[in-house]
């Protein structure tokens, strides 16, 4: 699942976190993903999931200092199903082992990964989950350049890869096509006919045409079953975050 939850701010009013954090664990709790990318979350929005969420252990950092400060773009993991072996966070720019803004980007974004190994079958992957810039057209472009080198650096075995994220792109934009022609698009794979709104961004307006896809799964060396955008609401008709949650079924080959 990849999952822009939108960040904890003290000026939303009918959508503040306080109204959506419930809905949003029990969102998890009922389609069960082993992985969730999630992006836009502050430090007291992953401790609230961590704690309602017992079955799921998370990875990453705030990018505003790699540790706890500013947004993170964490991976939540079933660690009742899987075993963490190792896990890293760069920076999307030209110097991505530490905290820095890359190229045209407004802010400094960051790439969170980690190496997990499912318990029953001792077989591994990686997972990555990412926040690109909403201004920078440089920024973006590079950084799917950076984080295709970045796997292709630590993925030495030619294990499984998942990519989760909100690109902030639409697929006719360029820095998309680079990454559907690095990885497969796993909506473009699904052997399951796609289901869902065309578009993941709502912007917390129900009168909104989902069209707008920015929200995307990549996968290597995956099968992909179903491939889906969530757009469930709460019990009074408000959304639980302004993106829909993307939800893909995966099995390794």
């Amino acid at each position: 699942m990849s999952y822009n939850i939108k960040y904890d701010n003290v000026n939303d009013t009918v959508n503040n976190w306080n109204f959506r954090k419930e809905a949003m664990v029990r969102l998890v709790q009922h389609y069960g993903p082993q992985f969730v990318g999630m992006q836009e979350v502050l430090l007291n929005q992953l401790e609230y999931l961590d704690e309602h969420l017992p079955d799921y252990s998370y990875i990453g950092v705030g990018r505003d200092d790699g540790k706890q400060k500013g947004e993170y773009s964490p991976i939540m993991y079933n660690s009742q199903h899987f075993e963490l072996i190792s896990a890293n966070t760069f920076w999307l720019s030209p110097t991505p082992e530490k905290v820095s803004k890359g190229w045209d980007a407004a802010l400094e974004r960051i790439c969170t990964y980690g190496r997990f190994k499912e318990k029953s079958t001792r077989k591994e992957l990686y997972v990555f989950n990412t926040h690109f810039d909403h201004v920078g057209t440089e920024a973006r472009k590079q950084s799917v350049n950076l984080i295709l080198q970045q796997i292709k650096a630590v993925n030495t075995q030619n294990l499984p890869v998942v990519v989760t994220g909100d690109f902030n792109l639409e697929p006719d934009s360029e820095p998309i096509q680079l990454m559907q022609a690095g990885m497969t698009d796993a909506q473009q794979a699904t052997q399951q006919p796609f289901y869902g709104p065309t578009g993941t961004f709502n912007g917390f307006d129900h009168s909104m045409v989902l069209d707008r896809r920015i929200d995307y799964i990549f996968v290597e060396n995956l099968r992909v079953r179903t491939y889906l955008h969530i757009d469930d609401r709460m019990e009074n008709n408000m959304h639980i975050s302004d993106h829909l949650p993307v939800l893909a079924t995966l099995s390794i080959e």
